[in-house]
């Protein structure tokens, strides 16, 4: 990428971070006692030990109590239901974020059901992502809230904003086209059977991008202003690049997300103040006092 330290055009995730950050912090310590996180990993993947040591950090960072359980890889998919069914009973645990990969004879989202929808603070749980429908996107997936709070830092009206997401994925695609819908933005979701992305992608005025194909989308693809908040992460020669030909798009958008530090800053500050708006539905339906 070229020299870009003072490009306004760059939405860097950093000043977003910080102040969804300064606010979960505010109020875990207006609620001393505050239940923990328990993050759950299942067998020996080393690439997630990196998520669980950044989120750690954070909950630490904000005085939010972080436990981690590490289960043998052979454990069965009953057991870890039963487990996790034992945390949703425990009035001392805040939130469970479940860890992936998971083995291949663990079915993940039958563990993401089991978590109970007010202990869900990543918003993964049928129930959490179906809320979206009905407008309630408090306790969204991470990655897909990230994406919009980008959207929102530029200051534009959401309102009638015409939106492309280009990617369907049930975890980021398919949340972010719900949550911008809710917020009475016109979206049009784009994916591999799409004839012509670049047909629609020319007209938004938000382009969001999350496919995991380096250098999809391009100048040529993008209207001059518009906002482009590219979610992909590619491991390439030349190091991680996004799903965005950033140096390309950049001379023509408003404000585009780089790669890394756009998206991925924000993701986990989501996931804490996810874990206060639990805390705080937990409070409001009489499970804490």
């Amino acid at each position: 990428m070229k020299d870009v330290v003072n490009d306004p055009r760059l939405l860097r995730g950093a000043p977003v971070r910080a102040r969804i950050l300064g606010e979960a912090a505010d109020y875990v310590a207006a609620h001393p006692g505050i239940g923990k996180l328990v993050s759950i990993s299942i067998g020996d993947i080393p690439e997630v030990a990196v998520y669980i040591r950044n989120q750690a950090k954070v909950a630490d960072q904000l005085g939010l109590p972080f436990d981690q359980a590490f289960w043998d890889g052979d454990v069965t998919q009953d057991e870890c239901k039963a487990r996790i069914q034992a945390m949703n009973d425990d009035p001392e645990v805040l939130g469970v974020i479940l860890q992936r990969p998971v083995p291949d004879h663990i079915n993940v989202r039958s563990l993401q059901s089991a978590i109970h929808p007010l202990k869900d603070v990543e918003g993964m749980n049928p129930a959490s992502i179906g809320n979206i429908i009905y407008n309630d996107v408090a306790l969204a997936p991470c990655t897909a809230a990230a994406a919009v709070e980008l959207v929102r830092e530029t200051g534009l009206t959401l309102e009638g904003l015409e939106v492309v997401m280009v990617g369907h994925s049930e975890i980021v695609g398919k949340p972010v086209a719900m949550m911008l819908m809710a917020e009475g933005a016109t979206v049009t979701v784009c994916h591999h059977m799409t004839r012509s992305v670049a047909m629609h992608s020319r007209r938004a005025d938000v382009v969001v991008v999350a496919v995991g194909r380096a250098h999809l989308i391009g100048p040529d693809m993008i209207k001059p202003g518009a906002v482009v908040i590219d979610i992909g992460i590619n491991q390439t020669e030349a190091g991680v690049v996004g799903d965005v030909d950033t140096d390309g798009v950049r001379e023509l958008a408003g404000w585009v997300t780089p790669v890394p530090g756009g998206v991925g800053p924000v993701t986990v500050a989501i996931l804490m103040r996810n874990a206060t708006v639990a805390h705080a539905r937990q409070k409001a339906a009489g499970w804490i006092m």
